[in-house]
């Protein structure tokens, strides 16, 4: 059989996530099939998720740069230009760089989360090629575009590609993405993780031993370990600018809630209890919570469905996915709005008196998104 070719931007982790569902599903579908995956995502990511997939050999590589951020809230447009004016300067090689993979490894199909570049090759090859995604980086740069006209040339360089691909898979949560010309609606792309704290626990019993036998300078959390009685708090995010202020905000709650965030994200010297992935993946992290604060992001909005968790969201105005993203939520999922000046100020205690008597969800969305995706691939 011939290999298909997957690419998955880094732009965030919910790529790497519902690309990882598919990747799965393909497996379960076609264990034979060859898939090499092109990503620049952590490796230990990839492989926390994939580590059944038989068929699968990665391939380290961007071609893309999505949005430089800040932090999890804020983006840096001044340095994503930057960066996608170096990537576009190498533009021309890197599609004859990846026409040649093409044709040394036989590939027949070019699967892409979103990047178009690899989009490009293979329409030069003239190999069949697929998009998959809930939005196109075409239309969240033309947000930029008007007030800075620096942005039009990558919105252009973004659409005329988008424009050629033979077929979109568009997720939900999206706007109507009319310049592909050949579009599918898929449904919800996650899977329900498994409740797992007794292994959270005995992770952190791990890191306290490990702490204490090399008289590290880890968290002070490490000497004590999370209490199951409680309620479970995950602050869901990639990068969080917390101060001494807002830490000691959020210890005065700890009588009622753990609270919890995942590596590479740590709170050093505070009570916010961090989980590394290779313990735990991230789906079962989910579960294992009872309550998920987070920006609203395409892949944390799924998980939170599939997984029936309440969401405390912050505000993003200034990125074009945000309102489709919370028409999804307040749809689907008992929320609570929580304004980033709150979040930054470690000021949740309204927002989780508020989530305890939040609405629950009216919405129903179909859930065998990867299924049907992998049967468009075969």
């Amino acid at each position: 059989m011939k290999p298909i070719a997957y690419y998955i931007t880094a732009h965030g982790y919910g790529h790497g996530t519902r690309s990882c569902d598919v990747l799965c599903a393909l497996h379960r579908l076609a264990p034979e099939q060859p898939v090499i995956v092109t990503s620049g995502l952590p490796r230990d990511f990839l492989d926390s998720r994939l580590s059944e997939c038989t068929n699968i050999t990665f391939r380290p590589g961007a071609f893309d740069v999505g949005l430089v951020q800040k932090d999890s809230l804020q983006a840096d447009l001044f340095q994503t230009l930057e960066k996608l004016e170096a990537l576009y300067a190498r533009e021309e090689q890197l599609i004859v760089q990846e026409q040649n993979f093409f044709r040394e490894n036989s590939v027949e199909l070019v699967v892409a989360d979103i990047p178009a570049i690899p989009l490009a090759a293979a329409q030069r090859s003239n190999l069949r090629n697929i998009a998959i995604g809930n939005f196109s980086w075409d239309w969240i740069y033309e947000a930029y575009a008007k007030t800075d006209l620096h942005w039009e040339f990558f919105v252009e360089k973004f659409r005329t590609v988008y424009e050629q691909t033979d077929l979109l898979l568009r997720l939900p949560f999206a706007p109507p993405m009319e310049q592909f010309p050949n579009r599918k609606d898929i449904p919800l792309l996650a899977s329900p993780g498994q409740a797992r704290r007794e292994e959270i626990i005995n992770s952190k019993l791990e890191t306290r031993n490990k702490s204490q036998f090399e008289n590290s300078k880890l968290e002070i959390v490490s000497n004590y370990l999370p209490d199951p009685g409680r309620q479970w708090v995950l602050l869901s995010f990639t990068s969080l600018n917390l101060d001494f202020k807002a830490l000691e905000k959020i210890r005065q709650l700890s009588e009622e809630y753990e609270f919890f965030c995942v590596e590479p994200l740590e709170f050093p010297m505070s009570c916010i209890h961090s989980i590394s992935r290779s313990a735990v993946s991230f789906a079962d992290i989910i579960a294992s919570c009872d309550i998920i604060i987070s920006k609203p992001g395409f892949g944390l909005v799924s998980e939170c469905i599939v997984n029936n968790k309440p969401l405390i969201y912050s505000d993003r105005s200034d990125f074009a996915e945000y309102p489709y993203l919370v028409d999804g939520i307040e749809k689907h999922l008992k929320n609570v709005l929580l304004p980033s000046e709150k979040l930054y100020a470690g000021d949740f205690f309204q927002a989780l008196e508020e989530i305890k008597t939040a609405p629950e969800p009216t919405g129903f969305i179909r859930r065998s998104g990867a299924e049907l995706i992998a049967q468009e691939l075969r």
